[in-house]
């Protein structure tokens, strides 16, 4: 918008679709517009001029100045939370695997700024959290009656949830396809697939009530890319990318944003877990997996708490249906 137009063989087309008003580079007020011309062929230090289009008649008034434009709603809903210390303060969160590296730090940070949490986990966090604004639910994700109860005791307890964080997962046993049983494709399945769709199930109602609500979905790197070294793990991440995307289209119109978060190789005991199974032996395998990268190293938990902390907050109210890949570089080659 602020380069300088050049006239070339094309000045009469130029002129031409300028009187039709193709080319409204600035907008002016309602009884016009305003056009940059070409600089005048005196130096190209010059400044450029500018033409009203169409030319006023002589002697007419100055019209006013335009109305300034009107916030939008998502600038409105910006700058009411900014007027809270957190910026997702006030919010109910509800977070799964939150005693996870990746899903504590979640919890952490979400609480950091202003949220109240509920951890749904089978496993109770390695230490306390250090404030009330955090709750434990010990449960199975995979288990309808369980995730219905808990959703219903944290409306209870805290108020209707505004945000979700489908952070639960499993890795898997390193095995292909052909390997895998029948109990491990439903257990990894279960939790990385079912369990989201599940918590989407009984949370949406209460969002779809309120009006608003922004749904995390923790994908993976290999959602977006293959693998042979869990293929499982793989092809549940992936499926939990295209429901992200499913889901941002169904609850849109309901003020509900849905999208993904796709980490990379992380400073995790699921990572390490993945390193210590391959035939490569953890140090190689690690090795590996960073050298390429332009930014050859793993990613800490943090970094992928911020990114849960920009999609749960108002700062992303028109993001929808997309995916947000922390990764340190590894899927731009």
């Amino acid at each position: 918008m602020t380069s300088m137009l050049h006239r070339d063989a094309s000045a009469t087309d130029f002129d031409a679709r300028r009187r039709l008003g193709e080319l409204d580079m600035v907008t002016g007020s309602a009884a016009g517009r305003t056009f940059l011309a070409e600089a005048t062929p005196a130096g190209p230090s010059r400044s450029p001029t500018r033409r009203r289009w169409p030319p006023r008649p002589s002697g007419s008034p100055r019209a006013a100045p335009p109305d300034p434009p009107q916030p939008s709603e998502g600038a409105r809903i910006m700058s009411a939370d900014r007027q809270h210390t957190g910026r997702v303060a006030g919010k109910v969160a509800i977070v799964t695997g939150g005693s996870g590296d990746l899903g504590a730090a979640t919890v952490r940070m979400l609480t950091a700024h202003g949220a109240r949490v509920a951890n749904f986990d089978r496993t109770a966090p390695a230490e306390p959290w250090g404030t009330d604004a955090v709750a434990d639910w010990t449960l199975d994700i995979t288990d309808a009656a369980q995730v219905e109860g808990a959703v219903r005791q944290v409306a209870e307890r805290f108020g209707a949830p505004d945000v979700l964080v489908n952070g639960a997962g499993i890795l898997g046993r390193p095995a292909p396809s052909h390997e895998a049983t029948e109990e491990e494709f439903d257990a990894v399945i279960g939790v990385n697939l079912k369990g989201t769709w599940l918590l989407t199930k009984y949370v949406v109602p209460h969002m779809i009530e309120r009006g608003r609500g922004s749904i995390v979905n923790f994908s993976s790197i290999h959602g977006l890319t293959g693998g042979g070294n869990v293929p499982l793990y793989h092809a549940s991440k992936g499926a939990v990318r295209l429901l992200t995307k499913s889901d941002a289209v169904v609850y849109g119109p309901h003020g509900i944003r849905v999208n993904s978060i796709h980490p990379g190789s992380m400073r995790t005991r699921m990572s390490r877990s993945s390193a210590e199974g391959s035939p490569l032996g953890a140090d190689e395998y690690y090795r590996q997996l960073v050298l390429g990268n332009p930014i050859a190293r793993q990613g800490e938990p943090d970094e992928i708490a911020y990114g849960v902390l920009y999609l749960a907050s108002d700062e992303s109210s028109f993001t929808t249906g997309t995916e947000l890949v922390i990764d340190g570089g590894y899927t731009a080659h």
